[in-house]
């Protein structure tokens, strides 16, 4: 027997709230598919259960003493703790796990927990077990196809984070096409959700560039499916949060980069010339346009001309900024052109054209060079700077949307210009994002017109002053109040609801193709607890 971390090696795997182990699998039969929605599961773990499973030949990590760890994530505000955390070795001990959950009388549910990164407990189980996918390893640069129709892919464990995955594509001189600004989030996490930033705008999301994936659904099935074989599996699992299958594995399609970046950043007093500049460089190809393209807002500082930006970007590239404006706040336009270094004589002329075409303040434009990995890592400097200062360990009550562009311009006038004018201890983002890169197949929904802007209110809850967690969160509802008294056809990325209500609502008319997409791969509601969507009977009649 070995140790993990203070935890407990059980040999030949012991998993709690499991049933009976080989005698268990030899009572397997077919159940009818149920989900019920009635109430909150429970479960308790027994000796009994544990030895039960001493059979069963799993060669797998479990921990019952240090499950706190598991009932912690980014927001600092849910904590469910589980009554076991694994750490499998492969792709069948998850199989083998989710099989015994599906026949456990005991309403023991799953939830996989990548790098942790939730905001409100999406990837807790509430006495159940989580898996930590951060134990599968494996990223492999490889080509798709053959011939012209070849094409360039990274396969990474779903456990994997996005920052590696680029680190190993980029020794390719690649990169994938569309990524998160934080690039600190597992595979699997993202791809449960979108995964947007500034380049979502011509390559779509992150879900919409996986070729293929590898799951486990809620049956215990391991599937390899994609586009071209078990389709309705694989568009399910994109954007699915966490509630058909466990993504083992992800083909996610990559492109050949440049090693260099110009990036910009111009500053607006008015709205509308910052909308409309945006939504002119998302229509246009890529010669005519940047590469990221990602505004933000900009409140007051102390100094009644000095903008303080509560960027997820680099302090020393004009955070702080002297504009003279008597604007309630202000909007930063960041911009990247990526470019060899055969185009350093040229690419200063291009970034003129492209900048002359829009109406930001007169003189108010930094550039500077940077590495493409450079800058895509940006952000991870202001997390150091984050845990230096404690931010990083207090509530983060975020607000993400998806708002119409239609109705963006009054989303802005109450909210921006008047509701969260002296800021949130945070970052305020807003961009254009084109719904015809998004596959509606897939679980992911957004509004229905054919642009909308991606809302980010990522504000940190402060321990000695304000904005505290309680005040961000009352925010968050008088926002979402005033999307629905105002009939903005909002959605919510990264959806947080409390009960089935909501997220019929929240998916609207594709709520029973959702329902029935449970039924199909975890009837019995094993999968992501913590997103409370369904819960598991305490029976299985």
């Amino acid at each position: 027997m070995t140790s993990r971390r203070t935890s407990t090696t059980i040999p030949s795997a012991c998993l709690p709230c499991i049933l009976l182990g080989l005698c268990l699998l030899s009572f397997m039969r077919s159940f009818p598919d149920f989900i019920v929605t009635a109430a909150t599961p429970s479960c308790s773990l027994s000796k009994e259960n544990c030895r039960e499973l001493a059979a069963l030949n799993l060669n797998l990590n479990i921990s019952f003493s240090n499950t706190a760890k598991a009932s912690q994530d980014f927001g600092h505000m849910y904590h469910d703790r589980p009554s076991a955390i694994i750490y499998p070795s492969s792709a069948q001990d998850i199989v083998a796990i989710v099989k015994l959950a599906y026949f456990s009388p005991n309403n023991l549910t799953i939830a996989a927990k990548g790098a942790g990164h939730s905001i409100y407990g999406q990837a807790q189980a509430l006495h159940g077990i989580v898996i930590e996918m951060s134990s599968l390893k494996g990223i492999e640069v490889g080509v798709h196809g053959f011939g012209e129709a070849a094409v360039p892919f990274v396969e990474a464990s779903g456990g994997e984070l996005w920052i590696d995955v680029v680190k190993e594509a980029l020794k390719k001189g690649m990169a994938p096409r569309s990524l998160t600004d934080y690039l600190y989030l597992s595979v699997g996490g993202t791809l449960s959700n979108a995964g947007v930033s500034g380049q979502a705008f011509r390559y779509g999301p992150q879900i919409s560039n996986v070729l293929e994936l590898e799951v486990v659904t809620g049956k215990g099935e391991i599937v390899i499916c994609s586009k071209h074989q078990h389709a309705d599996l694989f568009y399910s699992v994109l954007g699915g949060l966490g509630q058909f299958a466990i993504i083992i594995k992800a083909k996610i399609r990559l492109h050949h980069v440049p090693p260099k970046v110009k990036w910009v950043r111009a500053y607006y007093s008015d709205f509308l010339a910052f909308t409309k500049d945006q939504e002119m460089l998302i229509s246009q190809g890529r010669e005519n346009s940047f590469d990221y393209i990602e505004g933000s807002v900009l409140v007051k500082g102390k100094d009644v001309n000095s903008w303080k930006m509560e960027s997820h970007t680099l302090e020393d590239v004009n955070s702080n900024v002297t504009i003279e404006s008597d604007a309630p706040v202000l909007y930063c336009l960041e911009l990247t052109k990526a470019y060899f270094e055969r185009e350093s004589n040229l690419i200063g002329k291009k970034l003129n054209s492209l900048l002359e075409r829009l109406h930001y303040l007169p003189s108010e434009v930094s550039i500077i060079d940077a590495s493409y990995l450079g800058f895509l890592d940006r952000v991870h400097d202001k997390e150091r700077d984050l845990r230096k200062s404690g931010l990083w360990y207090t509530p983060h009550p975020w607000l993400n949307l998806f708002i119409p562009k239609s109705r963006i311009i009054e989303f802005d006038a109450w909210v921006f210009k008047k509701k969260l004018s002296g800021g949130i201890n945070g970052p305020m983002l807003v961009y254009p994002l084109n719904r015809n890169k998004w596959d509606s197949r897939m679980s992911a929904v957004t509004p229905s017109e054919d642009i909308f802007y991606a809302v980010g209110l990522l504000g940190y809850a402060s321990p000695r002053s304000a904005p505290t967690a309680e005040s961000l969160m009352d925010q968050n509802s008088k926002i979402l109040y005033f999307c629905r008294t105002k009939s903005i056809e909002y959605k919510q990325y990264l959806p947080h609801y409390v009960n089935q209500d909501e997220w019929r609502t929240h998916f609207d008319r594709l709520w029973p193709r959702f329902r029935e997409r449970k039924l199909r791969y975890d009837p019995k509601a094993i999968l992501s607890p913590g997103q409370r969507f369904f819960w598991r009977s305490k029976t299985l009649s």
